[in-house]
């Protein structure tokens, strides 16, 4: 497989791309099965439309924003390419999300409409309450039911399924450089941002990782990620359909059954995201390891300590990168050009620095922050939405700072460091210490709250806090986990708890979070895993 040493851009809406795949012969029946249901280009591009035309007929209109509330399920794609194709901007959200997280980024995305799994109703209904959104209508997948969740009033409901019945019409044009979705990054000092990205953006961000991989209509693509974050989106569905390859969708990773449903749906190449390479290199040795048709993996990141290992035990080779929904593929690091421990090289999409304080490139084997920015159009996010000052804070002097510390060494290959940026990598997933420790401090025996990441022994970092009981309280870490059950996702609960009589502050009165970072997991945490 070669390496991709340039890229050119594509010009083309969601929308019109689909329409070319699906009018290829060697790509139409390309299948994307999720879970148990199955489709493929034409007939995602029908039922597309169907939903683009019923979308408008409830009023939308060019511009406005669509909220998806649901689990990864046929419904998703349709609603997905539906909303794309009707020239309206995706908001999808995660299912798991409490309902803090979700009020705020329907107050703060102004949709008009959401569509939304049955069983997240009353989840939306939570997140309505008594907020300032501007939501009208809510399109229920599956049954059309609401169960005993109530709606605000005003709010008028119908079925997924209508959205479906509708007859195909004249959709309006979409230009390629408008707005296709906004993405939620996590939170790191305040509520999450809405990062806002173009169809060319995402069609480009497929077709490159096509090329990067060498996809074809032979492959058969795995992917256990969400909808609701762009690895899955853009990296395993649209670069499948691209390719005319197979894509499998599945919502949960499975270590134990991981290998077995590769050999059974002969699966080729997989995506994985934080410690899913640690875990699966902790199952048990098997005799039949290498007995699996997976040729090659994409994701980051794999310990360098197990990389090889991993590697030579599954017979499958490895394509790292490093990125974020703002600026995917910053870095690549195929098996044809490998520094394991690294990133790699800036890839042919991106030029890359890593800087000091004032922005000043700094000398090969010297830490500092790691900037990029394209090297042509089209390429990576144009905002956050609503939020001018984090916009123009994250591009100061014409490059995107990631909030990663890194290293360059004197060939170019990136080694990633830490985060300057507060926020928590656990297990492949983002977490806001924003939603943490705004669910904590709820609780009426805490008076302060620190969230920050420590060590994990698999990968990445593990949620820690660090709490200051109120006067006159007692903080029992257990009951306090008890609280943030169904507040917080299960990946953004904290694993440890540590009660303090004061945090670390500045003059300023901001939390010196380092400093609880570099005293890491102490002798009087407790850890919800141990307990």
């Amino acid at each position: 497989m070669p390496v991709v040493e340039s890229v050119g851009t594509t010009d083309l809406s969601i929308g019109a791309w689909l329409a070319a795949v699906a009018a290829d012969p060697a790509r139409a029946m390309a299948e994307v099965v999720v879970e148990d249901e199955r489709t493929d280009a034409a007939g995602l591009l029908r039922d597309a439309g169907a939903v683009a035309a019923g979308l408008l007929a409830l009023g939308l209109r060019t511009g406005d924003r669509v909220a998806v509330l649901t689990p990864a399920r046929l419904a998703s794609l349709q609603a997905w390419f539906g909303i794309a194709g009707a020239g309206l901007v995706e908001v999808p959200l995660n299912p798991a999300s409490g309902a803090l997280l979700v009020r705020h980024c329907l107050t703060q995305s102004g949709a008009r409409v959401a569509v939304c799994a049955a069983e997240q109703v009353p989840l939306l209904a939570e997140a309505l309450d008594g907020a300032a959104a501007v939501l009208e209508h809510v399109v229920v997948i599956d049954d059309g039911s609401a169960g005993e969740a109530a709606l605000p009033d005003g709010v008028a409901t119908s079925a997924f399924a209508d959205l479906l019945g509708h007859a195909p019409v004249e959709l309006p044009p979409v230009d390629p450089t408008s707005t296709a979705v906004i993405l939620y990054t996590s939170g790191t000092t305040g509520p999450p941002k809405g990062a806002l990205l173009s169809h060319r953006a995402n069609v480009n961000l497929a077709m490159h990782t096509v090329e990067l991989m060498g996809y074809t209509p032979e492959d058969h693509l795995y992917s256990v990620f969400p909808l609701y974050h762009s690895n899955a989106r853009y990296c395993s569905v649209m670069a499948g359909l691209e390719a005319g390859a197979r894509v499998l969708l599945h919502r949960r990773f499975t270590a134990s059954g991981f290998w077995g449903i590769c050999r059974r749906q002969g699966i080729t190449a997989f995506n994985y995201q934080g410690a899913m390479m640690s875990i699966l290199h902790k199952q048990p040795p098997r005799a039949d390891d290498r007995d699996n048709p997976v040729r090659a993996a994409f994701g980051a990141p794999c310990p360098p300590e197990i990389f090889e290992s991993v590697e030579q035990r599954f017979d499958v080779r490895l394509t790292e990168i490093y990125g974020s929904t703002e600026v995917s593929l910053v870095c690549e690091m195929p098996p044809q050009r490998r520094r394991i421990g690294t990133a790699g090289r800036e890839s042919p999409i991106y030029h890359l620095a890593v800087v000091d304080e004032w922005d000043r490139p700094v000398p090969a084997g010297t830490a500092g922050e790691i900037v990029a920015r394209p090297k042509q159009p089209g390429w990576m996010f144009d905002g956050y939405e609503s939020d001018a000052a984090a916009t123009v804070e994250s591009w100061r002097n014409l490059w995107f700072h990631t909030g990663d510390r890194g290293v360059l060494d004197d060939d170019g290959y990136l080694t990633f460091l830490d985060r300057v940026k507060d926020t928590v990598r656990r297990r492949g997933e983002n977490v806001s210490t924003w939603e943490v420790e705004r669910v904590v401090a709820e609780h009426e025996s805490v008076a302060q709250v620190a969230a920050y990441g420590v060590a994990s022994e698999l990968s990445e970092e593990e949620v820690m806090v660090a709490v200051v009981p109120a006067p006159g309280a007692t903080v029992d870490p257990e009951q306090l986990l008890a609280h943030c059950h169904g507040r917080l996702t299960l990946f953004a609960t904290p694993r440890y708890v540590r009660v303090v009589a004061a945090l670390p502050l500045t003059p300023s009165q901001r939390v010196e979070k380092y400093r609880l970072r570099a005293e890491g997991v102490t002798v009087d945490a407790f850890d919800r895993e141990a307990g």
